[in-house]
Order: C-alpha cells, then structure tokens, then sequence
C-alpha cells in the first residue's frame, strides 16, 4: 500500500519502483485527531511529512493569538520539507483540520536517499518553488485586493486545487469555515459572511449543504 502511494506523489514521481520500495522501508506511520498539533513554528525540525489522509491547516500564529492561514494541505501533498534542507527550526504552526494519517521520512535517512537517487532533489526543488510562488500571490494579494477581490481568489484556487468538476463549475465539498476565510484574507468571519452573501447574490458562487460551489461563467 505505501508503494503504491508514494508513486503518487509528486515529490517522489522521478523514483524508479526499486527506490520507492527504499524509501517506503524508511518512512514511519502516525496518526493526529482532528484539532492535534503536528509541528509548532519555531520548534525544532528534523522530517518532512507526507499526508496519506485527512487534511492540514498550515498557519502562523501572531503573539496577540491572530492566525494567518497560509495554506491547506490534503492527501498526496508534503510540509516540512525545509527541515531536511537546512536543519533549522520550522517556520510554520501545522495542525490537524481531521483525523490525519501521515508518512514521516526524517533528515538522516533522507539525506542517505538522496545520494543514491538524485532525481529527488530535482522534485524538491520543485515543490519549494511552487510553495514559494504560492505564498507570493497570498502576500500580493493582502497588499492589493480589497476583501471581496481576496475572497474570491482564494475560493478560486481551493477550487483548481482540491474542488470537485461538477457541471455547473467545481465544489468545495468541504470548504473551511468562515473563521478560517478569514484568516486566509486578512479579514473578519462578520466580513467573510457578508462578502459571501454578495458573491452568491452576483452568481459567482452558490452554498448548499454545507458545501460552496464556484459557478462557471455562462457563455
């Protein structure tokens, strides 16, 4: 089963069946409850983490207690990852949104890995860069875009990322509640609803269920 999975990932999709077969001998199975804290920003770090189920919210904490969320993470995607590049303590608070089962690969034995499979380092570097232009377009985005605007590009890219293609456009079967919208755009849960209600009013968006449904444009 670990095999099979990790041939799904991006990070490993260079790695022949052989080296996937190494490196499921060297990750480690855990599991987290919903609400668990996983990793703590500023902690030290020594693993990178593969979500196999469940989702994660990746934030940063302020010392007054706002959260920033920066992003979420569901199955096949990997955090940690800078912890195995430079040793250095994590820059992120990452938490459990649901019950979690994750595959843990520490430094040591990645570092080993990667002598033998280069390939990986180029499927790292990858990622990095991808998380990077990610949390670009968040920061553009917060020093830009008024709320609505910001709302509805996050909505937009939950949808490209982890939305479900249905006819009428994609669905977020389960979208992160309005506190959590709101500290994805730097804004309000009052803010959030009413921006919402406005969106779905325009027809951009239709909720039902529990579930929000980013609408195609007609034509």
């Amino acid at each position: 089963m670990v095999p099979a999975f990790l041939r799904q990932v991006s990070l490993f999709r260079r790695l022949d069946e052989t080296q996937l077969q190494v490196l499921a001998s060297l990750v480690v199975e855990r599991s987290f409850a919903k609400g668990e804290l996983i990793i703590l920003a500023e902690a030290e770090g020594d693993a990178l983490f593969v979500i196999e189920q469940g989702q994660v919210k990746v934030g940063l904490i302020h010392e007054d207690g706002r959260e920033v969320i920066l992003s979420f993470l569901g199955p096949g995607e990997v955090f940690g990852e800078l912890a195995l590049l430079d040793n250095k303590p994590r820059s992120a608070t990452v938490t459990a949104t649901a019950p979690t089962s994750l595959l843990v690969l520490y430094r040591a034995d990645f570092l080993r890995l990667l002598l033998g499979t280069p390939q990986i380092a180029v499927s790292l570097l990858e990622e990095l860069a991808e998380r990077l232009r990610r949390t670009d377009q968040q920061l553009e985005g917060l020093a830009l875009f008024n709320v609505a605007s910001r709302l509805a590009k996050t909505l937009l890219r939950l949808a490209l990322e982890r939305g479900v293609e249905v006819a009428e456009g994609y669905a977020l079967e389960v979208p992160p509640t309005h506190q959590q919208l709101a500290n994805m755009t730097g804004s309000t849960r009052e803010t959030v609803s009413r921006v919402l209600k406005q969106l779905e009013s325009q027809g951009y968006i239709a909720r039902h269920e529990g579930q929000i449904l980013i609408l195609r444009e007609e034509g």
